[in-house]
């Protein structure tokens, strides 16, 4: 069962975080905790500033100089510094969510702005201060692989709770059970969440560990745990309303019963 622990390399102290990276995988519900730590005023704006398909929009957002006008180093300095100030968005806490994906990426970037630092974390700590890691899992994998091949097949990655899209990337489209591509999800998803625990073991880091099954059930109280881990007031329970709400339906259930009869034979 996922509950909370505080970092074990918490040095400084209860409340001194300098800012938060979350840990996920797709499917986790990262999208409902950056929306409901944004939402707080007082704890940073996480998104995925690292996702390799997103840096060029994010760059052309915060108006950076185009990168045939500068080095490498000098855009990724001058990318670093920008996500640093939109992660914080005017508080003293800076937000972040990291795919597993994109971890490697993020290192080398660190690595070519600081180089020579002896480890992730130490590339981490240099570029962002003392940060807390919260790695956000899901103990049902078949539920969140049929979660993430909906999403694929649809289009459709959020939607808010009167129904309306938050996001879609590509036009309408009927799903269509997969049992290999299912199955290939579940695996995947797996790896990830296997990965990011050895890369906390090679880092010495313990996580604030986070489950999504915990955050769906109860938002507000994972909130409020999360604040208190990271030594700020937390708003109050009664004002937390979530943005995203759940896209699981008769389909996603059809296909677990149809996905456990196919792997049964």
């Amino acid at each position: 069962m996922a509950g909370f622990c505080l970092p074990l390399t918490s040095d400084k102290g209860r409340g001194m975080f300098d800012g938060y990276i979350i840990c996920g995988t797709p499917r986790t519900g990262s999208t409902l905790l950056c929306n409901l730590l944004a939402s707080t005023r007082t704890a940073g704006n996480p998104h995925s500033f690292y996702r390799r398909q997103d840096i060029s929009a994010w760059a052309e957002d915060w108006k950076l100089p185009g990168r045939d006008t500068m080095s490498e180093l000098e855009f990724n300095a001058a990318y670093l510094d920008a996500a640093i100030a939109a992660g914080k968005d005017g508080t003293g806490i800076f937000g972040l969510r990291l795919m597993r994906e994109n971890l490697d990426e993020l290192s080398a970037i660190l690595d070519q702005i600081f180089p020579q630092l002896p480890s992730d974390k130490a590339r981490f700590e240099r570029a962002f201060g003392h940060i807390l890691y919260i790695h956000l899992s899901r103990e049902n994998k078949l539920a969140q692989a049929i979660s993430l091949v909906k999403a694929e097949q649809t289009g459709l990655w959020h939607i808010a709770p009167d129904g309306t899209e938050i996001e879609r990337v590509a036009p309408p489209k009927e799903p269509q059970y997969d049992f290999e591509r299912i199955k290939r999800a579940v695996a995947e998803l797996e790896a990830y969440d296997a990965a990011w625990n050895t890369w906390f073991a090679e880092q010495g880091v313990g996580p604030l560990r986070q489950g999504y099954e915990r955050l769906s059930a109860d938002p507000a109280a994972t909130l409020l745990g999360i604040c208190e881990a990271l030594g700020i007031q937390p708003p109050n329970a009664e004002g937390v309303r979530p943005g995203v709400a759940k896209l699981a339906d008769e389909t996603s259930l059809d296909w677990m019963r149809r996905y456990r009869s196919d792997a049964a034979a």
